[in-house]
């Protein structure tokens, strides 16, 4: 039987990491019971981590499920047409009480081929930052493969690797093939491609608890970097009750909402919306429906729902697929 479409959250999917802390809880609200948590998995399909609805009339349902049953629906009728019942976004928060490990991600060709995967474009939004916090992203000039690969043998990686600081508010974009790395004391809002493939590069020679050292992926990385120097730094407007370009790629759209009262939203009926609260809280109203959001929480709103009202005092991502 065919219920209803709401927008839909879905339970956290919470991942220990050596690079983890405690901050996506005291920040973003998150039910964590680890002090070293570097992820939450928002809204993800992979397999052995698809999320599961936490609210209304389908709660206890997984997502895989729901677009199995509704995919035009659930995803979009061009969606569909584009991707099958596939979800093509993986949405995170990510916690780096440490530098996490420099990596690189595969483009479509290389993921297909070698683990029939998608690649792994991706976006950070920065939700929190320390001082003086910073990313590695790209080489500081462009470089080769074999002057790479004689910094990596030397364990001078990072010396020709640009380094970029970042606050509160800051987004990169990182398209496959990009050398990056998220530096210690930064929270991050993470968008990318359904792909749970990372090549990584160098560690910083880290230890886990049980004094063993992490895999590297030295050969497989080769031919998957970019080896020119490249700008990830988006910029972007800030208007209010306006959604604000950020990123556009053939992968997704992310707009950034600075809500400051109500906004009436459109939509055709071709792509899912998913909005994520970065900070205040804010409520969707549709036909009867009203629910609130708080800052850390993600929402996603079935295709098939293409009017309805955000209303609230809140900063706000709002991801769909052109």
């Amino acid at each position: 039987m065919k219920l209803k479409a709401y927008p839909l959250q879905f339970e956290p999917i919470l991942k220990e990491r050596i690079w983890g802390g405690e901050k996506l809880k005291t920040i973003l609200n998150k039910p964590i019971v680890s002090k070293i948590t570097g992820e939450s998995w928002e809204l993800s399909t992979v397999e052995g981590d698809v999320s599961i609805v936490v609210n209304g009339d389908l709660k206890g349902k997984s997502l895989v499920e729901l677009i199995d049953q509704q995919p035009n629906e659930i995803l979009g009728t061009k969606v569909y047409e584009r991707f099958g019942k596939q979800f093509p976004l993986l949405f995170k928060y990510l916690d780096a009480r440490e530098d996490l490990s420099i990596q690189v991600h595969p483009n479509d060709k290389l993921a297909k081929e070698r683990h029939n995967s998608f690649g792994k474009t991706e976006m950070w939004f920065v939700t929190q930052a320390d001082a003086d916090a910073r990313i590695i992203v790209g080489f500081k000039e462009d470089s080769s493969k074999e002057e790479y690969l004689e910094h990596l043998n030397g364990k001078t990686l990072v010396s020709i690797l640009d380094d970029v600081k970042a606050k509160a508010g800051d987004v990169f974009f990182l398209e496959t093939g990009t050398v990056h790395a998220i530096g210690a004391g930064l929270v991050v809002a993470e968008i990318q491609q359904t792909s749970d493939i990372t090549y990584r590069l160098y560690d910083f020679d880290r230890k886990d608890a049980q004094g063993n050292t992490r895999e590297l992926h030295v050969d497989l990385a080769l031919d998957a970097i970019n080896y020119n120097k490249v700008n990830t730094q988006k910029k972007y407007e800030t208007k209010a009750n306006t959604s604000n370009v950020v990123v556009d790629c053939p992968y997704f759209t992310t707009n950034f909402i600075p809500l400051e009262n109500k906004v009436e939203v459109s939509k055709s009926g071709e792509t899912f919306t998913v909005y994520m609260c970065i900070e205040g809280s804010f409520e969707i109203e549709y036909d009867g429906f009203k629910q609130s959001y708080k800052k850390g929480d993600t929402v996603l709103v079935p295709a098939e729902i293409n009017a309805f009202v955000l209303n609230g005092n809140a900063s706000i991502l709002e991801i769909y697929i052109s």
